[in-house]
């Protein structure tokens, strides 16, 4: 076996055949390649065509490494006459058009940066980190440019803080497919408004179901606005959320009238009546039925939260909204302030909290995602602008596979 069989072969080349390699210092290996069996192919039709002649540059290309060593393809192009597409330069099968990388170097480095911060990645490949990171948004940019978003039904929206200084960027995802199809700056209506008017058609716009959001005026009003046929739902967990605030406020305003030994009953509390009922253990529960003769408000407070537990388990809206009429009555009732101020909002957003019965839908699936998003962040330890955050995201939790984008024959680990 000649060396550069040898060498083809330890290296597992595919589509190409070793010419001549030479070491370079001690840590580079120079190889000498050229098409095997596929050269002279048009890039746009991939028919085998007449050679026109030799470009006089010589490309480079980096490979993966092999035993410590980084390795580079040499090769010069030849230009092709194509009969439907004129002169071209050949395409080349070991690597993208204009690529700098080999597929098999892009597919490494994916997969470690889908697993690794962007350091550990370049000190495997051996490239300064500088270097991965211009290489990964090529890549990243090449294949999702043209990317169309298709069959997008039901929606969540969010956003999500990305560097010091209050600097935001605003996520819709796909709660079909559990990914994210979209990230832009800022936060607020005018950010949410790029999205439906720039990057979804009106036919797109009418295929949206569901809206599911926070809150928010900004993405209540534009999902209102832009999805004539969507029906919107307000997160459970920003529900729940505004509902225990209500409670802790009651907790705060007695612990402010109390002094002295009435205050050992309040004590511990504070996480107590943020549990679900399903939760709590039998001395959790017993603890806080203590409070019907420590403190009736607090006691009251909690009594009409685990009340409101009932509403989620409803599967028929008109009981849901019986149900739902008759607990905010028994609040208003109840002369505490903060649960009044809570039924406000809740008449507010009505429409929004009763149509979580109707589909049963929330923003878990969201919420889920931004927990990897800030994985990604915090791993990198924050990021200098958005685009580099943008590419690790749609890397991550993108709705394309990116490394699956790259031929078969070259997804080698």
């Amino acid at each position: 076996m000649t060396a550069n069989k040898c060498i083809q072969k330890l290296l597992r080349f595919k589509g190409l055949k070793v010419v001549d390699f030479v070491f370079e210092g001690s840590r580079r290996l120079i190889i000498l390649v050229k098409p095997h069996k596929n050269g002279c192919l048009c890039p746009v039709c991939g028919r085998r065509c007449e050679i026109v002649w030799t470009l006089p540059e010589v490309r480079w290309w980096r490979d993966i490494p092999a035993a410590g060593w980084e390795v580079w393809l040499q090769y010069c192009p030849r230009e092709i006459r194509c009969p439907t597409h004129g002169r071209r330069q050949e395409e080349i099968p070991w690597a993208r058009s204009h690529a700098r990388a080999t597929y098999r170097y892009e597919y490494l480095m994916l997969r470690y940066c889908q697993m690794m911060p962007q350091n550990g990645a370049g000190t495997l490949l051996h490239t300064p980190s500088s270097t991965l990171s211009d290489l990964l948004h090529r890549c990243i940019t090449a294949t999702r440019d043209g990317h169309k978003i298709r069959g997008l039904k039901r929606i969540g929206i969010d956003e999500i803080s990305y560097a010091k200084g209050h600097k935001y960027a605003t996520l819709v995802y796909d709660l079909d497919r559990s990914c994210v199809v979209w990230v832009g700056p800022g936060k607020g209506r005018a950010a949410i408004d790029v999205f439906f008017n720039e990057v979804l058609s009106d036919y797109q716009k009418g295929q949206i179901q569901i809206g599911c959001c926070d809150m928010s005026q900004a993405y209540m009003g534009a999902i209102t606005e832009h999805c004539p046929n969507a029906t919107l739902v307000l997160d459970r967990f920003h529900v729940v959320k505004a509902l225990n605030a209500a409670v802790d406020d009651v907790r705060k305003e007695q612990w402010r009238l109390t002094t002295g030994a009435d205050r050992k009953a309040l004590k511990g509390l504070r996480w107590l009546l943020y549990r679900h009922s399903s939760t709590r253990s039998r001395k959790d529960t017993e603890t806080l039925r203590a409070l019907d003769k420590a403190n009736r408000r607090i006691y009251r407070a909690w009594q009409l939260k685990d009340e409101f537990e009932q509403f989620w388990e409803y599967k028929a809206p008109w009981a849901a909204e019986r149900f739902i009429r008759q607990w905010m009555t028994s609040v208003l009732r109840s002369r505490l302030e903060p649960m009044r101020k809570f039924v406000n909002t809740l008449r507010e957003h009505y429409d929004g909290v009763l149509a979580f019965v109707g589909c049963r839908l929330t923003n878990a699936i969201a919420e889920g995602l931004n927990r990897i998003v800030k994985i990604v962040k915090n791993r990198a330890s924050g990021f200098r602008n958005l685009d580099a955050f943008t590419d690790m995201i749609f890397l991550t939790v993108g709705d394309v596979d990116i490394p699956a984008q790259i031929p078969a024959r070259f997804r080698t680990l």
